[in-house]
């Protein structure tokens, strides 16, 4: 009887299916590629001013500088990276970082439109009906119009 026990749990044991132990999270991506660094200076210079330069082996390219001559003494920085897109792209960012935030300059970056744009009819005639609506309601005939009053 022990016999057949041990060999009904021996069989169960062997049956069971063998799970892989759990593999850490990735941080970013599945690729684990390390990139040489090939240039990194590092130049403090007087009362928090620093220039930093930093090329890797894949082509990115870092250069900025910065000192703290911003108000309160914070850190104003200015430089540039440049690397190249997944499709080919060269990528070129020229960027300020100061008072008025991060200031980014690039070809690649979305650009708002031109102030005055061209505004669509159909909003100059709504503001045009708006228009009437309240020279109506300052001589007296108050109220919105039958437009937007309740279905009849």
């Amino acid at each position: 009887m022990k016999f057949m026990v041990l060999a009904v749990v021996v069989a169960v044991a062997s049956a069971a299916p063998q799970y892989a132990a759990p593999q850490a999270p990735t941080r970013y991506s599945e690729s684990s590629e390390e990139v040489a660094i090939l240039r990194h200076d590092f130049v403090p210079g007087d009362a928090g001013a620093y220039k930093l330069d930093v090329e890797t082996a894949n082509g990115i390219v870092v250069s900025q500088a910065g000192a703290p001559s911003g108000p309160e003494g914070a850190v104003v920085k200015t430089g540039q990276y440049s690397y190249t897109a997944p499709d080919g792209t060269p990528v070129v960012v020229k960027f300020v970082a100061d008072e008025n935030g991060y200031q980014p300059q690039s070809d690649l970056l979305p650009v708002a439109p031109e102030f005055p744009h061209p505004i669509p009819q159909f909003v100059l005639d709504q503001i045009a009906f708006a228009a009437q609506e309240d020279a109506a309601a300052a001589r007296g005939k108050s109220g919105p119009s039958a437009s937007y009053g309740p279905p009849l």
